[in-house]
């Protein structure tokens, strides 16, 4: 980790060969967003895919810094939450961009959180076969994870993020200004996936994370540096496996018992957000382990007390609403993308900075699991 001092912005590239591009993270980015964009897609016009409450909030300012640089744009607003990674919504957006006569090498823009980006990456990818796609994060989750990376998708009835595509964007501009517009929740929720990157491999991240979490709430330097480092992390791991076909599958830490949570509540975000359901998966992915014999208990209760220090829910009791069955929630996982010809595939660990992909784990021990956790 870097000492933590004045606030600049941080460039964080992404090396995929041609597809290559960069994360650019600080203050005052959706103000020079027109000059940013503008410098590598010239000529461009493009369609803002927001929601109703970034739009009240960020559109106005970013429609005009990108018209101070010559790009035309419309917007799409769709409701706010996750229930519109739907079908619904994609033709809905699909359709506004076909009305606009955008053509391939205009682009979408993503701005707002990971919903937002979610969808509009995937319009991004289907349109004429792939127009180009920019995404300007403006919540903390989806700055440091969704927005990076290139994966996009919808959800069905059946489970979460089911179907889309693996697209790149071609840039990614990361306001860490906006975020002090986040209600607490959301900004909360955002910081799970902030602690998953130590989690996964970075130990020392993570007791970094301990001592100064205040600070990146508060904003500043240590945020803007908490945030670099995700996108490092999480650029290392796609560049080395941009398909999910290996180690990417570390970035699921806590996902699969998080989807199923999230799936369980029917996707209802007055209950539970994603960053949520991801605290609460990442504290029973640790347990399992410990449980399984592969980490100490001590892991899962430091992982728990670091996330309950900052506000977050770490066990399915706290969901407002109560729950299925442990059989349903196994149901739920069993339809993850995770799962491989059936067998059931987790992302455990052997201790803080030291998870990895479990592959075969019997379906008869988590349900077993399950139903211990739901009565505690």
């Amino acid at each position: 980790m870097q000492e933590i001092g004045e606030v600049n912005a941080v460039t964080v590239p992404v090396g995929l060969g041609e597809r290559a591009y960069d994360i650019l993270i600080g203050p005052g980015l959706i103000a020079r967003a027109g000059t940013e964009i503008a410098g590598r897609l010239p000529g461009t016009r493009a369609a803002i895919v927001t929601d109703e409450n970034v739009a009240a909030v960020h559109l106005d300012t970013f429609q005009a810094a990108l018209a101070a640089a010559g790009i035309e744009s419309v917007a799409v607003r769709l409701k706010p939450g996750e229930r519109s990674k739907s079908f619904e919504s994609l033709e809905r957006t699909v359709d506004a961009i076909l009305e606009a006569k955008l053509e391939r090498r205009d682009a979408v823009i993503a701005l707002g959180g990971g919903v937002v980006g979610d969808l509009a990456g995937f319009a991004a990818g289907v349109v004429r076969r792939g127009m180009n796609f920019v995404q300007v994060p403006t919540s903390l989750l989806a700055q440091v994870d969704s927005s990076v990376g290139g994966k996009t998708g919808i959800n069905t009835p059946r489970g979460k993020n089911l179907v889309g595509v693996f697209y790149q964007p071609r840039l990614v501009l990361a306001d860490t200004e906006v975020l002090d517009t986040l209600p607490l929740r959301e900004f909360r929720a955002g910081y799970a996936e902030v602690a998953k990157y130590g989690l996964i491999n970075r130990p020392d991240f993570f007791a970094w994370l301990e001592a100064n979490w205040e600070e990146i709430f508060s904003g500043g330097a240590a945020r803007t540096e908490a945030i670099a480092e995700c996108c490092r992390a999480k650029a290392e791991i796609v560049e080395k496996d941009e398909r999910e076909t290996g180690d990417r599958a570390l970035l699921n830490l806590g996902h699969t018992f998080g989807h199923a949570l999230e799936a369980a509540t029917g996707y209802d975000g007055a209950r539970l957000v994603h960053g949520e359901a991801v605290a609460v998966g990442m504290v029973l992915a640790h347990k399992f382990s410990a449980r399984m014999n592969l980490a100490s208990p001590d892991d899962s209760a430091r992982v728990e007390a670091h996330l309950s220090a900052v506000g977050l829910p770490t066990r399915p009791n706290q969901i407002p609403g109560g729950l299925a069955d442990a059989a349903t929630l196994l149901s739920f996982i069993a339809q993850d993308k995770k799962v491989t010809r059936g067998a059931l595939t987790f992302i455990l660990t052997r201790g803080i900075g030291q998870s990895f992909i479990a592959k075969d784990v019997p379906g008869s021990e988590v349900l077993a699991f399950l139903e211990d956790v739901l009565r505690q």
